[in-house]
């Protein structure tokens, strides 16, 4: 365990998720099932919960720009790679969803770590750390050149079944995806909320036969936006 954990600091409404995730593994989070390379490039995404009183519980994503050279326009968790100076996978996730969404890391209690999952695109270890925003501040996309925007989405809305569905890419890959606040959020995030969802106690039934090709749901998800924007 990293010395930088704090899981007592959890609040009682993400004690259930933190329950959850322990002794989880890389299956459970519904991710393919490929080890990590030895000697793989490390990274850390950071998961980060908070709570607003008009919409209750929510986590903080980020839009990737869609100029980048992996998983551009992607819907994501705050991350990136390990830097020389981090001193663990935690600092590195605090680091990069400061430099991304403007988020301040004396203000978050990170409460535990997942395990590792290998991301074939990008060749990256991502080590996925869930943590409790304590102390939220406004957010914003920090740099254009990375990150499109930044918004945090409410728990509510990722469980309405009326925003889920799989979507099929055309390498064959089906997988859960959510249709949230203009977004579409697939691939290893959609994977790793979908997990977070159960495993929090907070999902409710949904369609899981509803299978949406990738390109037609990415049009939905645009389509919505403008007409949210007009």
């Amino acid at each position: 365990m990293s010395a930088a954990l704090r899981p007592e600091r959890a609040p009682d409404w993400l004690r259930p998720l933190l329950r959850g995730v322990r002794d989880i593994d890389a299956a459970a989070l519904g991710h393919r099932r490929i080890p990590p390379p030895a000697g793989g490039r490390r990274a850390a995404v950071l998961m980060l919960f908070g709570e607003d009183a008009a919409h209750g519980p929510d986590v903080l994503l980020v839009e990737r720009a869609s100029t980048l050279r992996n998983h551009a326009g992607q819907v994501a968790f705050p991350g990136g790679g390990a830097d020389p100076d981090d001193a663990d996978v935690v600092a590195t996730a605090l680091r990069e969803a400061e430099e991304e969404a403007g988020v301040e890391p004396s203000g978050v209690a990170p409460l535990a770590l997942l395990p590792e999952l290998f991301v074939p695109p990008s060749g990256f270890v991502v080590t996925p750390v869930l943590a409790h925003w304590e102390r939220p501040v406004a957010v914003h996309a920090v740099d254009a050149r990375e990150t499109a925007s930044v918004v945090r989405v409410p728990i509510a809305a990722l469980a309405d079944p009326a925003h889920r569905m799989q979507v099929h890419h055309p390498s064959g890959y089906t997988g859960p995806a959510f249709a949230v606040a203009g977004l579409l959020v697939w691939g290893f995030t959609g994977g790793l909320l979908s997990a977070l969802l159960d495993r929090g106690g907070w999902a409710r039934s949904w369609d899981t036969t509803r299978v949406v090709d990738l390109d037609a749901a990415w049009s939905a998800a645009r389509a919505d936006r403008r007409e949210v924007a007009g």
